[in-house]
């Protein structure tokens, strides 16, 4: 008998994976607030790194992240992404390779981006980067209303509009954004707490690294099924024309990712049945002119993202290349596809990207 319920538990097991059945119990969501995909894909662009009008020490940048060759140079400026992500992830985005992904939004700017990205609706009504209490729902939201999920899904973001933007009140998630008190008896968190209110604050907000660090102490310390952590330093230094900021912003970024990753795959409860799903809100213009530090409609390339992906339920392609036209509205689908839920709100949403899922 024992031998009988050992054989059937193995071809149900067999069953299960060959009809598709997630293996992802958890999910975490990070964005790079305009990081563009020619950097991520190319490294760091010759021409914005030897303009001194928005790149002071060039030598400086070119020393540490500089290689003739695109692969090497994107190698350095992002190891984590090119390796790790690489090895055993997916990549989208690199539209040299004929890898292409877009807003669906006609804006081109974050608080459509981020709506877009978590309600799968590109609303022609968010328009703005005002701080409105967003109508639509959210598929954040709806995690938390499935069973064993309520309170066990948070969003750390560096922005302050996020509250806004993920609806807080009328979701129930937790959002701590920019230097919002961490009521928490955790003494990391009570640390990072102080830190936050005693820092200096370059751009006028939280630093993306104490962003991070209360979302990682906050994992460890009440283990969420579904986490968002939001930088948003790219963006802002890419405004200010700062390139060399911008570039080590992002590098700094991806060593966080690395750590995240590195600390999931050390918990008991999130190796191996976590997925980690990086992103960006918008693109920007690649011209050396003023064009790379804007985004908007009036900015030709502002519409172009990019995606990356590791996990269990996905295969390890690398950087995926002459691939279907994906979309950043498939994002929230495909975020619920993961978990084993169907995000079908009130407003259209599109089909989840497939290839990240089996």
């Amino acid at each position: 008998m024992k031998k009988l319920l050992t054989t059937l538990l193995v071809f149900l097991g067999i069953f299960l994976a060959a009809n598709g059945q997630h293996k992802t119990q958890n999910l975490v969501i990070v964005t790079l607030d305009g990081m563009r995909w020619q950097e991520i894909f190319g490294g760091v662009d010759t021409a914005i790194m030897g303009n001194k009008k928005f790149t002071k020490d060039s030598a400086g940048i070119a020393k540490q992240f500089w290689a003739a060759d695109a692969v090497e140079r994107r190698q350095k400026l992002f190891p984590f992404l090119w390796g790790t992500m690489q090895q055993q992830g997916q990549l989208y985005g690199n539209r040299n390779a004929g890898s292409n992904v877009n807003v669906a939004n006609r804006y081109w700017f974050s608080y459509p981006g981020y709506n877009e990205i978590f309600t799968g609706y590109p609303d022609s009504a968010v328009n703005s980067n005002n701080k409105v209490l967003n109508p639509n729902e959210n598929v954040l939201e709806f995690f938390n209303k499935q069973k064993g999920y309520a309170g066990k899904v948070a969003a750390f973001t560096t922005w302050d509009c996020f509250p806004f933007i993920l609806n807080k009140h009328r979701s129930g998630i937790y959002v701590n954004a920019d230097v919002d008190t961490l009521h928490f008896n955790d003494a990391s968190l009570k640390l990072i707490n102080d830190m936050q209110f005693l820092m200096a604050k370059p751009i006028n907000v939280r630093p993306d690294a104490l962003t991070y660090f209360a979302g990682r102490e906050y994992l460890k310390a009440y283990k969420p099924k579904v986490l968002y952590i939001a930088f948003d330093e790219t963006d802002d230094f890419a405004h200010a024309g700062q390139y060399d900021q911008y570039i080590k912003s992002a590098h700094a970024e991806d060593a966080m990712l690395a750590d995240l990753w590195q600390t999931l795959q050390a918990m008991p409860g999130y190796k191996n049945n976590t997925t980690l799903i990086i992103t960006c809100d918008h693109g920007r213009g690649d011209k050396v002119k003023s064009q790379w530090t804007s985004h908007g409609a009036n900015i030709a390339g502002a519409d172009q993202i990019w995606v990356a992906a590791i996990g269990p339920d996905t295969k390890p392609l690398g950087e995926v290349t002459n691939s279907p036209q994906l979309y950043q509205r498939q994002l929230a689908t495909t975020f619920a596809a993961l978990l084993g839920f169907t995000f079908s709100p009130q407003h259209p949403t599109m089909q989840p990207i497939e290839t990240i899922l089996h």
